[in-house]
């Protein structure tokens, strides 16, 4: 019994990561299948570069929803992951720096004003994209698919479970308020008969996910680096916390230029693949924090698991049959819940918004986001989160510094 052990509890921690694992595909558009074949397969790499000395489960990042969407419209998925996958190949480069220099380096390169910001732009520039699918409409808001009164008692049905299992639920269940939000969403559209079976019953039990080979555009490449930024901050907060659960100072062994080059690594790989870029997965650590599960051989199987449940056509159809209004439930949350972690760091970290500096670089940081700020030269334009991020560090390294400033940076 013992043997089975462990690879019982590497499918439950699959289970925890599900619902976001597969809500982030299902909302750029990218194949669920390949979204589970290129988490398993990141998680591998991942256990490969740190020597299998962290517990820890990668999978799709929310974080890179925006620019993906953005790359997918504007240049296609295929150029969309070979921007991706420069992306990750910085996550690489970050490690080596931090290898030569030391982690003070991203603290300064990336302090908390910088930072906050970034991600709450993130969370803030999908909202209209969240309300619209809430509505029944698609992202764009340009075509009504559902109801939308019908489609907002099963986007509020949603958005409701997944607030209340988050706040109320016990034990795993607590971590698992996308998955409930899923079930109950998908639950109330079979009633109202707004789910199409039709892919799945063409669909065959065994197939190949859809894999995409990238491309590599220059314009995608330059507009995806500095999406780098967030969840690279992300992956360092990460490591701390599961470090804090096990008790092991994982900065210093495996290193974080380790950890972060298995990141980076397995973000190139998804991309290869077509798969959406991996990150660490903080519902997983919440999961080993509540099992005393610190065995590293736990996510080998959870990752072998989600290896095996890509190649099941079924299954991947049966998501692409999720209807607009349950995702868009539960994104309001979600994206909401994206920007407040930002608000957060700037909180957590005592950002002065009194002093001019810092104002400065908030201030503007937020209103090219939400505003839709676009610099262009020729066919070459810079918007979004890329572009916030860039003015954010350039504001931050060129406006002189007080004395304050150089002490919370210490």
């Amino acid at each position: 019994m013992q043997r089975f052990s462990i690879p019982l509890q590497g499918a439950q921690m699959l289970f925890v990561a599900f619902g976001a694992l597969v809500l982030m595909p299902l909302i750029t558009g990218l194949d669920t299948s390949v979204a589970l074949f290129t988490a398993g397969i990141g998680t591998l790499l991942f256990q490969l570069v740190t020597k299998r000395q962290v517990p820890i489960f990668l999978a799709s990042s929310f974080a890179f929803i925006a620019p993906i969407l953005y790359g997918v419209q504007t240049w296609g998925i295929p150029a969309t992951m070979g921007g991706l996958m420069v992306s990750g190949l910085i996550y690489v480069l970050l490690g080596a720096t931090v290898k030569i220099r030391g982690v003070g380096f991203i603290h300064q390169l990336l302090p908390p004003v910088v930072v906050g910001p970034v991600i709450m732009i993130i969370g803030l520039g999908l909202a209209p994209m969240a309300v619209n699918m809430a509505l029944g409409k698609t992202g764009d808001g340009s075509v009504q698919l559902i109801n939308t009164n019908t489609a907002l008692i099963i986007s509020l049905a949603s958005l409701s479970t997944t607030i209340l299992v988050a706040t109320f639920a016990k034990g795993v269940a607590r971590l698992m308020p996308i998955l409930a939000g899923i079930i109950v969403g998908y639950s109330i559209s079979l009633f109202f008969d707004v789910v199409d079976f039709t892919p799945v019953q063409q669909a065959a039990w065994l197939s190949m996910p859809n894999f995409v080979a990238p491309e590599f555009h220059w314009q995608a490449i330059l507009f995806m680096i500095p999406v780098a930024i967030a969840p690279a901050v992300e992956h360092i907060g990460d490591i701390l916390a599961i470090s804090n659960v096990t008790g092991k100072d994982y900065i210093k062994k495996p290193g974080l230029h380790r950890t972060l080059a298995g990141d980076g690594i397995a973000t190139m790989a998804a991309s290869a693949f077509g798969g959406p870029p991996n990150t660490t997965y903080s519902e997983v650590t919440g999961a080993i924090t509540l099992t005393k599960s610190f065995d590293p051989r736990i996510m080998t199987w959870t990752a072998i698991t989600a290896i095996i449940l890509a190649f099941v056509g079924k299954l991947g159809a049966l998501l692409q049959t999720i209807p607009v209004p349950v995702m868009g439930g539960i994104m309001c949350l979600l994206f909401g819940s994206i920007a407040a972690v930002g608000l957060n760091t700037l909180i957590r970290n005592q950002v002065d918004l009194s002093e001019p500096r810092n104002l400065s670089i908030v201030a503007v940081t937020l209103v090219f986001g939400i505003g839709g700020m676009a610099f262009g030269i020729g066919s070459f334009s810079l918007t979004g989160i890329s572009l916030c991020g860039i003015i954010a560090i350039l504001m931050n390294m060129i406006l002189p510094k007080t004395d304050k400033n150089h002490q919370a940076e210490h």
